[in-house]
């Protein structure tokens, strides 16, 4: 059975050392736990895709201790991500740039782009700068968890999701709950105009205010439809971050007219849901929870309630959908895919 460990400078070392071998290491982030993987290495790379059960041709972040390391893997470092990097690195967000050759093509789909980032976690800073003194230093990691399911942001959650698909000399550290619970902000920086391609825990306005210090603008959010000239990124699938069990999200009076409508055809089943005033008098068989009224909270707790709730064995899993606020962008993203 694969290992989960508690980190220690120890164990920490033992996973820069798995790195180096070719092995897989689950580490945590504060967005999200990451499945890593020697980034420089292809047949370590491969093992990422063959775990997740993720289509190769889906792009895979690489993290890095410091901007400098992050700079050596671009062919062109931009002067827009030179400004954001500064800003906000370490930290949750990740620049798209042109990639060097030394960034093997199985990491970036096939692209010549790739995405840098520099994560803020103490065990993660630990672990890319012990892989840095013995390895490349760059590891590869998607969130740890199936293609297209909830994302972790806890050990646990790994396991569930993960383990059976790990060798038994992998490792993961188990780092805690993650403080901020939503993948990275993703910005393009190989445009004239840096574009967000994936919002995430960083804002768009705190992007803009920096952009604009430097006299740079930042292009519009995508249109619906795809873009082709637009690189492709991780999470960027309409259907993503999904649990197994159906997810509805509606207006809260939608939702509980839509759940007693439910109950009433189907009087055995076990329903869950999330409000952000609660539910007094919801109907026997429905779990109520009251949701974080406030964006940060919510998004921090939004991945493991619905794992939690998914391996729990409900039938259906509701959420009252937050408010059309763009403080919300993020979260309303990940539902949106979620409930697809």
């Amino acid at each position: 059975m694969v290992q989960c460990l508690r980190p220690s400078d120890a164990v920490v070392a033992q996973a820069a050392r798995s790195l180096s071998a070719g092995g897989l290491v689950v580490f945590p982030t504060e967005t999200v736990y990451g499945l890593g993987a020697d980034a420089l290495s292809e047949g370590a790379v491969s093992r990422i895709f063959q775990a997740k059960g993720r289509p190769t041709d889906h792009p895979l972040i690489v993290h890095l201790a410091d901007g400098a390391a992050a700079a050596g893997l671009a062919d062109h470092w931009p002067r827009a991500a030179d400004c954001l990097a500064r800003a906000f690195w370490p930290g949750p967000l990740t620049l798209i740039v042109r990639k060097s050759s030394r960034v093997p093509l199985a990491v970036t789909g096939g692209q010549d782009s790739v995405g840098l980032r520099v994560p803020a976690h103490p065990v993660a800073q630990s672990l890319l700068k012990a892989f840095a003194a013995q390895g490349s230093g760059a590891v590869a990691a998607p969130s740890a968890n199936r293609f297209g399911q909830v994302s972790a942001t806890r050990a646990e959650d790994v396991v569930a999701q993960l383990s059976p698909f790990m060798a038994e000399t992998d490792l993961i550290l188990d780092g805690g709950p993650c403080t901020e619970g939503l993948e990275s902000t993703v910005v393009d920086c190989t445009a004239q105009t840096p574009r967000i391609l994936r919002p995430g825990v960083l804002g768009r306005e705190a992007i803009a205010v920096v952009l604009a210090a430097c006299g740079l603008g930042l292009a519009a959010p995508l249109p619906k439809t795809p873009d082709t000239a637009v690189p492709r990124v991780s999470g960027s699938l309409d259907s993503h971050y999904a649990p197994r069990t159906p997810l509805w999200v509606l207006p809260a009076t939608a939702l509980r007219d839509r759940v007693c409508g439910y109950v009433a055809r189907h009087p055995q089943a076990r329903v869950a849901a999330w409000l952000f005033s609660g539910w007094p008098d919801a109907p026997p068989g429905v779990h109520v929870a009251v949701a974080p009224a406030d964006p940060i909270g919510y998004g921090r707790l939004l991945y493991a309630q619905l794992n939690d709730w998914d391996r729990a064995g409900f039938d259906l899993l509701c959420l009252e959908a937050p408010p059309p606020l763009a403080a919300w962008e993020a979260v309303h993203d990940r539902l949106r895919r979620a409930a697809f």
